[in-house]
């Protein structure tokens, strides 16, 4: 066993911890990242298949997300536009397959004026929310003790305005059925985006994505840190005092004066602290939990979609496939695209065959795009639910009434032990950019708590600690 002295350990090599890591070192201190996979970039990977860049986790950037800007340009790294042109697909309940361009889904009139208020009522929500304090919102309770399925309904007796606005964050985001969380967890989540107008403006929420893949920011920064970052080292033992800290790894211990958690909160278990961490920080954990999503990838040998004037962007709330983009790399002739299952329709897509899975998916593509969608020449499922060191995606979210009793100590440290996630930040919440937002406040408290020095609590993590203390 490797023994190694530093002044920060961070625990965990995704987004957040390396953004920790590298503006510590930036700022003078000494750090070690321990990370429990053989690679680095938590929830953002990437692979090719068959000369295609498949995105298996996290890919895109919006214009709000300015403290992920901010690290890229920093570290030289451009971003492209996705394909937007052509219209739109909604799927209805009956089957029918309907072309559209412009915001409006093609439903009844009635229908789009109730969902059109109801995103009203959620944007004039959000807009009395800070979304790193929810649980000062002036209805928190309230918000915390309905689920967001029943709120839809108490405004709007409309089922499939209910069903289209639910799907923007119920499928679409959190990946859990909207009657398992609150209506204040949906709040936070139009919050986190600027307003509930941005979640539902799919051209918006998912703008541009990364030359190099958004897995690639993350290998950018590990570079930067060199030796100081050990792969296949899962810390499974983490003693601690007011003193410091001794992460155990697999081959790697640190000795360290702080220590940043950076895992999504369902993983806080997997660790044995000694001691136990505190009362109210364990049963806290336990009220959040990660919801289930499939990324389908389907490779085509051109974008054939675009032929017919297609955009590739589906919709359909009751669909197998309940969305559909082109994801289409940069400068690749080949087509992808990306499809996403949720929750209860998730669940039901892993109890089937291997066989029976890909084709029930397959039709639910062909059912928008046309038979050619059932030959694709590279069909991948990202599967994070399976996966030992993330069990589900893309982030967790509390149960009812979890966020407004627990959420207030989410983010508070236990002696030299500091949280950093995009599970837990208020603007950027489950994206790369919360994450990048957290590491860098999570620097920030260390450094002043190392250096005896004060810590701004307007900073927002967008701007570069170095920058910041100059």
């Amino acid at each position: 066993m490797k023994q190694i002295e530093r002044d920060v350990v961070i625990i965990g090599a995704g987004p957040s911890g390396l953004t920790a890591a590298y503006e510590l070192k930036k700022c003078g201190k000494s750090v070690a990242v321990l990370e429990a996979r053989d690679r680095v970039g938590g929830r953002t990977w990437s692979e090719e298949m068959e000369g295609a860049t498949i995105e298996i986790g996290g890919q895109w950037i919006s214009p709000d997300q300015t403290g992920l800007y901010s690290l890229i340009n920093e570290l030289g790294i451009e971003t492209f536009e996705r394909y937007k042109e052509g219209k739109s697909l909604y799927r209805t309940a009956e089957g029918e397959t309907i072309a559209y361009e412009g915001e409006d889904f093609p439903v009844a009139p009635g229908t789009v004026a109730e969902m059109n208020k109801l995103v009203q009522v959620m944007n004039d929500l959000a807009a009395q929310m800070n979304p790193d304090t929810p649980w000062d919102h002036p209805q928190a309770k309230e918000l915390d003790m309905i689920s967001f399925h029943h709120f839809l309904r108490e405004h709007s007796t409309d089922d499939l305005a209910c069903d289209n606005v639910g799907l923007f964050i119920a499928g679409g985001m959190l990946t859990k059925p909207a009657h398992t969380f609150s209506a204040l967890q949906a709040v936070l989540m139009a919050s986190s985006a600027g307003s509930f107008d941005n979640l539902v403006d799919e051209d918006f929420i998912l703008d541009r994505r990364i030359v190099g893949t958004m897995q690639g920011v993350s290998k950018t920064v590990a570079e930067r840190l060199g030796d100081d970052v050990y792969l296949e080292n899962p810390v499974l033992k983490l003693e601690w005092s007011e003193d410091g800290v001794i992460a155990h790894g697999a081959t790697v211990s640190v000795k360290a004066k702080k220590a940043v958690i950076a895992v999504p909160p369902n993983l806080y278990s997997r660790i044995s602290y000694v001691p136990a961490l505190p009362r109210k920080q364990l049963v806290t954990h336990q009220h959040q939990s990660m919801g289930l999503v499939i990324k389908v990838h389907a490779v085509y040998e051109t974008p054939f979609w675009r032929e017919a004037g297609l955009s590739g962007t589906c919709f359909g709330p009751n669909s197998v496939v309940q969305e559909l983009y082109d994801n289409t790399y940069t400068g690749e002739s080949t087509g992808t695209l990306v499809g996403f299952i949720s929750d209860v329709d998730a669940d039901a897509m892993w109890e089937l065959s291997e066989e029976e899975r890909k084709s029930q998916i397959l039709q639910g593509i062909a059912d928008f795009l046309g038979d050619k969608a059932l030959e694709p020449k590279v069909f991948y499922l990202s599967d994070f639910g399976a996966e030992e060191w993330t069990r589900g995606a893309y982030a967790t979210s509390y149960d009812l009434g979890g966020l407004a009793r627990f959420g207030s100590v989410q983010n508070d440290n236990v002696g030299p032990l500091y949280f950093s996630s995009s599970d837990l930040a208020g603007e950027g919440y489950q994206h790369v950019d919360g994450a990048v937002r957290m590491g860098r406040r999570s620097a920030a408290r260390i450094i002043a708590q190392l250096e005896g020095s004060s810590y701004d609590e307007s900073y927002d993590g967008v701007a570069p600690l170095d920058k910041v203390n100059a």
